[in-house]
């Protein structure tokens, strides 16, 4: 009986762990081997070495010249920008959105960004930042101040792609933080404002601190999307203008499908792993703990 109930475990299992063998683990067995072997099949970690000493990936020359940096700059950039504005951005809309009437519409409008896929998202950025018909130089025009298309200068493209992704992410970190808000006993402020806290000090005595587990997962997930970015600079700049806003997935498709090099693919696509395991293992960790 047991051996009859294992077996038809078995029948369901089966087909979902060899699709898993064929498309998840091979694939990932074999660009780890890739990474450390040359052209003929040789055991070398010279890949590693001439994609962590070139300027495509890391030059520090460029923090004197400027933009390109290098991938691996510019996603640390990116992480260093984009991470704290689409948190903070996130829970201040969730705070002060709460309670108010059509809020759910209000919501629905910023979490847009996040319904969309990523490459439409990567077009209408293009479109946003464009100096004749985008929408930021039609505000910096109504200003009186300077307007171009920012994609299209080495100074400016990577930093329009990171301030327009902002604006696709902050709706996931906004819901995330309205339905945590939601857990938080009434209670407690009622408390609160009885002994006489201001809201400036519930908001950082009681809102901050309940939300900790909800600010773990933001983080994370964000963090993760940050090292992996690639279809929005891929379908805005294409890396450009001159690598200014290249990314480390962007590297790794280059070096696959224009270099014909899948050496030097496979040791970016395990660098961007091993990178988003040392960032969410942590993060997980600290979500567990009480």
């Amino acid at each position: 009986m047991r051996r009859a109930k294992l077996s038809h475990y078995a029948f369901f299992i089966l087909p979902a762990l060899l699709l898993l063998a064929a498309f998840v683990v091979y694939p990932s067995l074999r660009t780890i081997y890739l990474s450390f072997v040359d052209e003929e099949g040789k055991f070398t970690l010279a890949g590693y070495k001439e994609v962590f000493t070139s300027r495509d990936t890391f030059d520090p020359e460029g923090f004197k010249r400027g933009f390109p940096m290098g991938t691996l700059i510019h996603n640390l950039l990116w992480i260093g920008i984009h991470l704290p504005l689409s948190v903070f951005l996130g829970l201040l809309l969730a705070v002060l959105l709460k309670g108010l009437p059509g809020v759910s519409f209000i919501k629905s409008v910023i979490f847009l960004g996040m319904v969309m896929p990523m490459i439409v998202g990567g077009v209408m950025i293009r479109f946003m930042f464009d100096g004749n018909v985008g929408v930021v130089n039609m505000f910096l025009k109504f200003l009186g101040l300077h307007t171009q298309t920012w994609t299209a200068y080495p100074e400016t493209a990577l930093l329009s792609l990171i301030f327009g992704s902002v604006w696709l992410w902050t709706g996931f970190s906004m819901v995330l933080y309205s339905a945590g808000l939601e857990t938080i006993p009434k209670e407690f402020y009622e408390a609160a404002a009885i002994d006489g806290a201001s809201r400036f000090r519930m908001f950082f005595n009681i809102t901050i601190p309940l939300l900790k587990p909800i600010t773990v997962v933001v983080v994370t997930m964000t963090l993760l999307w940050e090292l992996k970015v690639f279809d929005i600079v891929y379908v805005a700049t294409m890396g450009g203008p001159g690598g200014a806003s290249n990314v480390l997935a962007l590297q790794m498709y280059s070096y696959a499908f224009r270099e014909f090099n899948f050496n030097k693919s496979a040791v970016v696509a395990v660098f961007i792993t091993v990178s988003t395991l040392a960032a969410s293992i942590p993060m997980m960790r600290l979500s567990t703990r009480e």
